[in-house]
């Protein structure tokens, strides 16, 4: 196994135990550490695909699990902010749509013999999701030393509603252009 690909499967590895600091209160400064969690998670995304393409490491199993580490990460994080009452379990139906249908195209088409990569709606889908979770944790940090007034509380709830929603809509934009990309998969599937 490659280094890229080994620091894809680190990305899975972290998950549960940013999930673990983000829910877990009574961890002190429990914010700080899912943030650190997330923000090593996060550079691991952007090594392991930088790596690969500078020194030819590319493979199949890299484009299929780096997404997928991805999706694991963040649909988490989303999860876990249902959790805490942050954002409404309709976001995360969105993206579990998104992220259910592209990885069914993704299977139709392994099953032919093609690998899909990401597009750039994808990727900038991705990042605008991970902003997002990192303006909410950042939040999170801010409370956990300071306390807010009214209307700081009400600035950054405007703030990170308003960065989630937009991750929401770039979600289903990349998915309607990943569908329209790759309709051809689905007429044909077998």
């Amino acid at each position: 196994m490659n280094l890229p690909n080994k620091l894809t499967l680190m990305r899975i590895i972290l998950v549960p135990f940013f999930v673990a600091a983000l829910l877990i209160s009574s961890i002190p400064y429990h914010y700080i550490i899912a943030l650190v969690i997330f923000a090593v998670a996060s550079i691991t995304d952007m090594l392991d695909g930088k790596i690969a393409r500078k020194y030819n490491m590319v493979t199949d199993f890299g484009k299929f699990a780096d997404p997928l580490a991805d999706k694991i990460l963040v649909i988490s994080a989303f999860a876990c902010f249902v959790e805490l009452d942050i954002v409404s379990s309709v976001f995360v139906i969105i993206v579990l749509f998104r992220e259910f249908t592209v990885t069914s195209i993704r299977l139709v088409a392994a099953e032919n013999g093609k690998v899909v990569a990401a597009n750039i709606w994808g990727k900038a889908k991705t990042v605008s999701q991970m902003i997002a979770i990192i303006v909410v944790l950042l939040y999170g940090v801010v409370t956990d030393f300071t306390q807010l007034g009214d209307n700081a509380v009400f600035v950054w709830t405007i703030i990170q509603q308003s960065i989630l929603w937009l991750s929401a809509l770039l979600t289903v934009i990349s998915g309607v252009i990943y569908i329209k990309d790759n309709f051809g998969f689905i007429k044909n599937a077998k």
